[in-house]
This record gives structure tokens, C-alpha cells and sequence, in this order.
């Protein structure tokens, strides 16, 4: 069993929350309004589950999952996240977080942006380029004929074998981008970005095996 903290618990991050809770995880969850916002949501997911504080989660946490709008990457708990296994689920969206040039520029990664405020992190990208009710909707267990697969992209080999063994544990399967940087190959509006498990229309979503999600990252381009 693995502690999951998480910082930001919208629709991502809930996603992530019950699939973890169904495979046996604790979970706790943060926000950036106070813990005693998130009651509904601990009581739906059971005793597995507790709300805390951003700095509490991230402390709690085996690994911690951020999920949050790019804009609030300066009041992440740095500190309570250094030398944690960090899953970046976040995309940048200009009409959300306003014009950031380097991302707007593709030199820099959300997730190198993220690095600046979480040096001390290991940070892993995940879980960002599905849509919230397809990763509720897909997962299976090992050794499904129908299971789905995720992309993961980060710099240190023993948090990218962590993140792997959570995402396997809660239903999917994995394929390695390669670095943090590599990244930038399942971004916002890439071909691994949402399409392969189908329109938002359809809640259900589409299964996407591993060589649909390699095929789609391997016509990323930039």
C-alpha cells in the first residue's frame, strides 16, 4: 500500500483519488481553499481517504501527485516536496494561466517550469493527457486484452519505476517518453493528447493499447 498526496484535487486529481482508493492506496487530498472544503469528497471515497493541508499532503505522500494551474507553481510547498516522487499532471493553457513565453516558444516544458519551483523534486509527468471521466472509465487489471496505456516522461529512473508501479497498480499500463523534457511529446494538443481513447463526448473513452500511445508519440511534433 502507497500513501498518495495530493496537491490540487479537481478533476484530475479526484480521477486519480478513486482509482487509488480502489486499488488499496490511502490517499489525502489537498486544495488550495482548506481542507475543510474537501469533506464531500473524503466521505465518497471512504476511509482510505483524509483532507489536509497542501504541506501536510506533500509530506504524507509515498509520492504526491500536483494538479494545478500552472500560475500556482510558485506556492507549492517546496520544501515538504524535496527529494519526494512528484507526478506532474498539469498542462499549460494561455487563455487560463496568460501568455508564458517559453512555453508559448516550446523552449521549456511546463514540467522544466515546474522543476524551478521543485528543484529539490523527483519529477515525474503523468496522467496529463487524458480526459478526467476516460481515466475513471479505462482502467483495467493486468492482463486485460483492453487495457490502456499512459505516457510517463521524467529524469530519475527510480521515480519513473515508482510512478510506474502506482499507475500499474490503479489500471493502466505505461510507456516511457524518455526525459522531463521529452515531455513536450504529450502536451496539450499533441496526437497522445486525449485522442487515442476516443471523444469527450463519449465518457466511456476508447482502450488505447501500447502501440497506439507509442504510435501517437512518435508523430509528436514540434
Amino acid at each position: 500500500m502507497t500513501t498518495v498526496g495530493f496537491i490540487g484535487s479537481g478533476n484530475i486529481g479526484s480521477a486519480v483519488a478513486r482509482l487509488a482508493v480502489d486499488a488499496g492506496h490511502q490517499v489525502v487530498l489537498s486544495n488550495s481553499r482548506g481542507p475543510g472544503t474537501l469533506a464531500d469528497a473524503v466521505a465518497e471515497l471512504g476511509p482510505r481517504a483524509s483532507a489536509a493541508t497542501s504541506g501536510e499532503a506533500a509530506a504524507a505522500g509515498d509520492i504526491v501527485v500536483v494538479t494545478v494551474p500552472v500560475t500556482a507553481f510558485p506556492d507549492l510547498p517546496a520544501a515538504a516536496l524535496a527529494g519526494k516522487t512528484v507526478i506532474d499532471t498539469c498542462n499549460y493553457g494561455p487563455e487560463r494561466d496568460g501568455h508564458i513565453p517559453e512555453l508559448d516558444s516550446g523552449s521549456l516544458t511546463s514540467s522544466e517550469l515546474l522543476l524551478r519551483y521543485l528543484p529539490d523534486a523527483l519529477l515525474v509527468k503523468a496522467f496529463n493527457n487524458i480526459f478526467h471521466k476516460h481515466l475513471r472509465a479505462l482502467a483495467r487489471p493486468v492482463g486485460a486484452a483492453d487495457r490502456s496505456y499512459l505516457p510517463i516522461a521524467g529524469d530519475s529512473a527510480k521515480a519513473k519505476a515508482a510512478v510506474t508501479e502506482f499507475v500499474e497498480s490503479i489500471g493502466y499500463g505505461v510507456v516511457d517518453t524518455g526525459s522531463l523534457p521529452d515531455g513536450w511529446r504529450q502536451a496539450t494538443g499533441t496526437p497522445v493528447w486525449g485522442t487515442p481513447y476516443g471523444p469527450f463526448s463519449n465518457e466511456k473513452g476508447s482502450p488505447a493499447g501500447e502501440n497506439a500511445i507509442r504510435a501517437a508519440l512518435a508523430a509528436a511534433t514540434r
